[in-house]
């Protein structure tokens, strides 16, 4: 879905059109980042960077938005150059820096550095949070079940519960960068190439007579590919029933009750009768915990579908992500600022930030001034991505999603671990 260039609060507005009254047209550096990690989390897991920067290369104001705007009480005071001359012309002609899709971040390291005109750089604040903070919830929450699944396949199946079917795409592409397999919204299949994946719901079964007959008739549809929803009734007796009609599903699901005992029983019945080749995968109401759980029991669950967890990021569905102005041109010269509001402080200046990495292992991050020598063994994470309002990079969705599991893998694991991990250490090296 293309952004308009309405898609942002009314107060940068006001200010852009202010600037231009006062004649405020220098360039400025704003940084977008978390102020703090949630506390389920010990990191984070960047996403949405492709859509922000989709955004910029395409904002416009049309003629209906100008008009619109002209209406606007709170902008009737503006000149009507600003709308007549200003605002057709308006582009975002500015560099970005950033780092990369699918990279574990921390609380307060710059995911993205915008430097633009002051008007343009301001304009662009609600969207980049919007298109950032919410994919890279879900990312992370993705790699935390990732984590958990320990090898098992996971399929993203959450679109109905999302906060709308475009939140749901959005999510099935950021749970892809994290790791997971597939999804089932059709429509993340066709646009971004996630495989696709889904069984049956319980309805197919209760349309028909009996349970044997649903299955046989979906099995003459889709054959050896087919896969069986098997708790609509009692999964047990489903389990006999199957293995007694001669059907050889490639699958079947459990969606209810105790998945551990009722896997392992379903286990026994299917291998007593030759069906060694089903797979039992699970799906409701699953989150990393509960995987965990299934996991560690060594219930014979070799898939897990899990959606409301990952599509509306349940633990963590809003970021504490802000953008925020770090430096400012003044008589042809960059100034670096800060905010001093309790809690909320801010740091000046055009950053970069280090990982360092030693034997393999991330050890630290460090967040100093762009111009400042590395830490030893640091690995810069900001790269420029737009430079005057072109993109630099377009990298492949298979690309971001390897690049997530090999910086993933980097992390130590007690940073990992799901429960009472170990923070990973943050160094700011600025100068106030």
């Amino acid at each position: 879905m293309t952004l308009s260039a309405l898609s942002t609060d009314l107060y940068e507005l006001t200010m852009i059109g202010g600037y231009y009254v006062a004649g405020l047209a220098g360039r400025a550096t704003f940084d977008l980042f978390v102020r703090q990690l949630p506390a389920t989390r010990n990191f984070l897991v960047t996403a949405g960077l492709e859509q922000a920067l989709d955004f910029l290369e395409s904002l416009r104001f049309t003629g209906e938005e100008i008009n619109f705007l002209r209406t606007v009480p709170a902008l009737a005071n503006l000149p009507r150059a600003f709308f007549d001359d200003y605002l057709p012309a308006f582009r975002f002609t500015g560099d970005v820096w950033a780092i990369d899709e699918g990279t574990p971040v921390f609380a307060h390291e710059p995911v993205m550095r915008v430097t633009a005109p002051l008007a343009e750089a301001q304009l662009v604040e609600t969207a980049l949070i919007a298109e950032t903070m919410f994919p890279t919830s879900v990312a992370s929450r993705a790699a935390r079940v990732i984590e958990a699944a320990a090898g098992r396949s996971v399929m993203e199946f959450g679109a109905r519960r999302a906060h709308g079917i475009d939140a749901g795409i959005r999510a099935a592409r950021a749970a892809y960068i994290a790791g997971f397999g597939s999804t089932s919204i059709v429509e993340a299949g066709k646009r971004f190439r996630i495989p696709l994946s889904g069984t049956m719901a319980h309805s197919w079964v209760m349309a028909f007579a009996d349970e044997l007959s649903a299955f046989r008739a979906y099995a003459e549809v889709f054959g050896d590919a087919a896969v069986f929803v098997l708790d609509t009734y009692d999964p047990v007796a489903a389990a006999r029933m199957l293995t007694a009609s001669g059907l050889k599903p490639k699958a079947v699901r459990i969606d209810s009750g105790d998945m551990i005992a009722i896997s392992r029983e379903v286990r026994r019945i299917f291998d007593e009768h030759g069906l060694h080749d089903t797979a039992i995968v699970a799906s409701g109401d699953l989150d990393e915990l509960r995987i965990a759980e299934i996991v560690a029991s060594g219930a014979p669950i070799v898939g897990f579908g899990v959606g409301t967890a990952i599509s509306t990021s349940s633990d963590a569905p809003a970021l504490s992500g802000v953008y925020k102005l770090a430096e400012i041109e003044r008589d042809h010269r960059f100034v670096g600022v800060m905010k001093k509001s309790a809690g909320k402080q801010t740091y000046p200046g055009s950053k970069q930030v280090w990982r360092v990495i030693r034997d393999g292992i991330a050890i630290e991050d460090v967040v100093s001034l762009a111009n400042n020598d590395p830490p030893r063994d640091g690995q810069p994470l900001l790269k420029e991505v737009m430079r005057n309002g072109v993109r630099c990079l377009r990298p492949t969705l298979g690309e971001i999603r390897e690049r997530c599991r090999q910086q993933v893998a980097l992390l130590p694991r007690d940073v990992r671990r799901l429960i009472d991990g170990t923070k990973y250490p943050v160094r700011i090296r600025i100068d106030s």
